[in-house]
């Protein structure tokens, strides 16, 4: 073709698209400023269903995701595996390991000796679920909580586990499951995100966490998570600066917002669009978040439940009272990620101190629910991205050893929203190290996740790059056996 023939064809498209979109810019804009402007259109399809809207009744209207980065060992908290007292400090068979592949920390070991857990078990409730010493708080919960015990996955280092738990997929660049709830979902509250993420961590936490594990991948920047900072005010530039007024910051963003629809019109990229609304967000929280955040006229006897620590900003006992008023105002997903997990040196010790800082927050973010009605439709998930080895990592008899990564079983939590109280769900063998009954991949998790909250897994997709995305992939069953 001419080469001044094809530029005057698409010069002729761009002017056409342009004027296109200068109509869409202007709706949009209002849409914006106004978000019941164009509720009457708010059926529109994608992917084969209704976005904003559940594919059936959801049982679940919120989730709280206790993440617990670094991998928590199961072994030591909730599966009691009392047969590993005789085995204690003998060889884990090759025919249990069947050829494992092992992390760079234990592959060079000569040798595999068992190591039981050094804290005693009880059973708890009426369920008579058994749990650590470990964790006296969550003991007294256990009938309003299911135990899964046979979570598995591929991935056994830390950063591509933990992507894949919370993306489906172990290699970066995909939506976290909170984007995918607020994209498929949409926001309950218009003057707080749909997706808040707050981090706290052990007094050992040298594991880093990326902004991508809350990002929103190819989807629209509108629905990734928003980081609660536990220093400062809770979101950067909250507080206006010095000199300006609310008013002030008002006429700034109507400037901006006429601006960045201009930009619209010419060149239709919906990520402007998604800052005039993220703009906006941030006008709206200036007023809502000190709102949420103030916890002075919470009664004394709610701040004790949470722990010593509950008044200190960016503690884990906080974030979890935070977590409890988000859930008061309908934000839909939040994320609390706790570090200090990955033990592979002296276990003992810093389990002792990792569950000292989380459990009597945890179970009292349960009890709180349940108190005021909430827990029937929020659901709450406790866990890491995988667990650990039922053998050592260093010498067991210096009692400082510690576990490697173990993925092919460990143990989540999830309490509230459709999940069948009081009951464990599957089993490992003798070992703890591989499943011997009802295996749960993480797939399966997050489809019964979504299943929760009135969402068909294989339904809510997003088209990028030629094809259907989705959260769980291409796989995904949902875990009929622990839904109510």
């Amino acid at each position: 073709m001419d080469p001044l023939r094809e530029k005057s064809l698409l010069m002729t498209r761009r002017h056409f698209f342009g004027r296109g979109a200068m109509g869409i810019g202007a709706a949009a804009l209002g849409s914006l400023l106004n978000p019941n402007l164009f509720s009457a259109f708010a059926d529109e399809t994608a992917g084969g269903r209704v976005f904003g809207k559940t594919d059936f009744a959801p049982k679940a209207k919120r989730v709280i995701y206790l993440f617990m980065a670094g991998g928590p060992s199961q072994i030591d908290m909730f599966d009691y595996k009392p047969g590993l007292e005789k085995l204690h400090n003998t060889e884990l068979p090759a025919s249990v390991r069947m050829g494992q592949r092992l992390t760079g920390m234990t592959s060079g070991q000569s040798s595999f000796p068992v190591v039981k857990s050094l804290f005693k078990f009880n059973q708890h409730g009426k369920s008579g679920a058994w749990v650590s010493e470990l964790l006296p708080h969550i003991a007294e919960v256990m009938d309003d909580v299911c135990v899964v015990k046979t979570v598995n996955t591929e991935a056994i280092n830390h950063d591509p586990a933990i992507t894949f738990i919370q993306t489906g997929f172990q290699q970066p660049g995909r939506p976290c499951m909170g984007a995918w709830l607020s994209y498929g979902l949409g926001s309950v509250n218009q003057n707080l995100p749909a997706f808040i993420v707050m981090i706290s961590s052990g007094k050992e936490s040298d594991q880093p966490l990326y902004t991508r594990l809350w990002g929103s991948g190819f989807l629209p920047s509108e629905h990734q998570g928003v980081n609660f900072r536990g220093v400062g005010d809770p979101v950067l530039y909250l507080s206006n600066p010095p000199g300006i007024n609310s008013k002030t910051r008002r006429r700034m963003l109507d400037g901006l917002a006429k601006l960045n629809a201009k930009e619209f019109q010419t060149a239709g990229d919906p990520e402007i669009n998604a800052r005039i609304s993220q703009y906006e967000m941030a006008f709206r929280m200036q007023t809502s978040v000190p709102d949420l955040t103030d916890i002075s006229k919470e009664p004394q006897s709610v701040l004790d439940s949470y722990g010593p620590d509950v008044k200190k900003p960016g503690s884990f006992a906080y974030n979890c009272l935070l977590a409890r008023r988000m859930a008061e105002r309908d934000v839909r997903f939040v994320q609390l990620y706790h570090r200090g997990w990955d033990q592979h040196s002296n276990l003992p010790e810093r389990i002792r101190e990792q569950c000292k800082d989380t459990d009597q927050p945890s179970a009292a973010l349960i009890k709180d629910l349940k108190t005021r009605g909430l827990l029937d439709d929020t659901l709450v998930i406790w866990g890491g991205e995988f667990g650990r080895t039922v053998y050592s990592q260093g010498k067991i008899e210096k009692a400082n050893y510690g576990r490697d990564h173990h993925g092919r079983c460990f143990s989540v939590m999830m309490a509230g929203g459709g999940i069948k109280p009081g009951i464990s769900y599957g089993q490992t063998d003798d070992f703890c190290y591989n499943v011997a009954e009802n295996p749960v991949h993480i797939h399966d998790l997050n489809a019964t996740t979504l299943h929760c909250l009135g969402i068909d897994h294989e339904k809510l997709t997003y088209r990028f790059q030629g094809r259907d995305f989705r959260l769980t992939d291409v796989h995904g069953e949902v875990v009929k056996g622990i839904l109510t």
